[in-house]
């Protein structure tokens, strides 16, 4: 996720909300990972003065940006289906495990590896983490930063379906399609509420999580995490 790509999924759900010809929303992504999270590739930590900022983002602040992100999938009234294969990493797992309905297939490793990289999970992984799987197993993948399988992830609740290498964008199409013909407005009444129920959960934590993951970015220990990256060696954290 660059500066243009965090933008785009800042507005991709307002957008589709709107859009009166759109019945469902499928996120899916082409090649051999879902999303493998924030761009270290050029050895600094991402943030809202990155060189690589939208310009049609208007000067919007990546915090800002970051919490529409959240807000704005909890928010669209339509059904809201990921598929998911290979890495879903950091933001990419948060955006695919805040869709209504969750299809990985057997490729897909979901972790939310902030804490690798020196920065707080701030960007939504602790408002969806602990309402899948519980707190207690949320805070030990938050703070760890571990991997988990499809089946695994699928076993813990973060997961609605795991099925075969290739099958994950054709099965989530085939859910969209029956929600498409169905009862939309039923539909829509249906899931509107438990959204709004993680909402009031987002609310009172969001604001809390980016100021603290905002603070990490600026530590010694995120600086030398982006360095480390580059050089593909093991980050030597110092606490600072």
């Amino acid at each position: 996720v660059n500066g243009r790509l965090h933008y785009e999924l800042a507005n991709v759900a307002r957008d589709a909300d709107l859009d009166k010809a759109v019945k469902v929303l499928v996120l899916a992504a082409n090649g051999r990972a879902f999303c493998a999270g924030g761009d270290f590739s050029g050895g600094s930590v991402p943030s809202s003065a990155s060189s690589d900022a939208d310009p049609a983002a208007n000067g919007v602040d990546m915090m800002i940006e970051a919490r529409m992100i959240v807000d704005n999938l909890l928010e669209c009234h339509k059904p809201v289906i990921s598929a998911v294969q290979g890495y879903a990493m950091g933001l990419g797992a948060t955006i695919a495990l805040l869709c209504d309905i969750v299809v990985a297939d057997t490729t897909a490793v979901f972790a939310d590896t902030h804490v690798s990289l020196g920065i707080g999970a701030g960007d939504g992984g602790q408002v969806i983490w602990p309402l899948l799987m519980g707190v207690n197993r949320a805070k030990y993948y938050l703070m760890t930063g571990d991997r988990l399988p499809a089946d695994e992830a699928e076993r813990l609740g973060l997961v609605n379906f795991v099925v075969e290498a290739g099958g994950a964008l054709p099965r989530a199409l085939e859910i969209a399609e029956r929600l498409a013909k169905g009862p939309s407005v039923a539909i829509m009444a249906s899931k509107v509420p438990i959204n709004m129920w993680i909402r009031a959960q987002s609310a009172a934590i969001l604001p809390l999580s980016l100021r603290m993951e905002e603070l990490s970015i600026a530590t010694s220990d995120a600086r030398e995490a982006a360095k480390a990256f580059v050089e593909k060696r093991s980050p030597n954290f110092t606490g600072r």
